[in-house]
């Protein structure tokens, strides 16, 4: 998927999240991934940037965003 429609579905998802909320999530997931902490997905940490992973795992729901969860979905 491209960034656009991942960055679309995440904001669908969290409808009280904005782009900026957002890109501080990523940013921090990114910065755990280039620390070496694993990937939740069933990519090559070398080949795909950390962002990308980043925003994908936030997507498809693997990493919670504290704070912009509704605990009643």
């Amino acid at each position: 998927m491209r960034t656009e429609q991942l960055t679309a579905k995440v904001l669908e998802n969290y409808p009280n999240m904005d782009n900026y909320q957002l890109a501080i999530a990523v940013a921090k997931r990114s910065d755990e991934i280039l620390n070496g902490a694993p990937s939740r997905l069933n990519v090559d940490t070398k080949s795909v940037k950390a962002a990308d992973i980043a925003l994908m795992e936030i997507s498809e729901g693997l990493v919670v965003v504290k704070g912009f969860i509704d605990i009643e979905k």
